[in-house]
């Protein structure tokens, strides 16, 4: 069975990420959604947030799993018999820093490759950055996320402004 990983902070997922998913489920036969704690980020959503979350976008995904992890991804990867780790390419830019990622990662280990997808047309623009920002100015992203995603960025926001 191939199975591929496609880690990240997803803070929060967007429908860039669902997107990627998606198509990532169609070429693996097991796709694992590997949340990473990432505290050094200062992420608004727990872990346990963000793994919630993405597992109500994902849920419609037969052979994909959501998990949390802390550590290294290749670690993970290998831990979890994965040999492929899929990342998102949205724009030039963002082609520098997966490659330095990909290349260190290989040496690492020569157990795990990466593999590199590009977002639908229509979700290139959509950062969980950009969609956090738009949420805590009062923004509608309902466009940017599932609906239950805006519903608990709406919530979070609302906590943030209430303290």
């Amino acid at each position: 069975m191939t199975g591929a990983m496609y880690p990240g902070t997803f803070d929060p997922i967007t429908n860039g990420h669902h997107d990627l998913v998606r198509r990532a489920a169609d070429i693996f036969e097991r796709v694992v959604v590997a949340i990473a704690a990432n505290p050094g980020k200062a992420p608004l959503f727990t872990l346990d947030e963000r793994v919630e979350l993405a597992r109500e976008v994902l849920s419609d995904l037969p052979n994909v799993e959501v998990t949390g992890y802390t550590g290294l991804t290749v670690e993970f990867a290998r831990q979890h018999g994965l040999r492929v780790v899929v990342r998102g390419l949205r724009a030039v830019s963002d082609f520098d820093f997966e490659f330095q990622l990909a290349t260190m990662s290989r040496h690492l280990t020569d157990k795990v490759d990466y593999v590199f997808l590009t977002p639908a047309d229509q979700f290139t623009f959509i950062s969980s950055t950009m969609v956090r920002e738009i949420a805590s100015l009062g923004g509608d992203v309902g466009k940017f996320v599932h609906p239950s995603v805006a519903a608990a960025l709406e919530r979070a926001w609302a906590r943030r402004r209430a303290d």
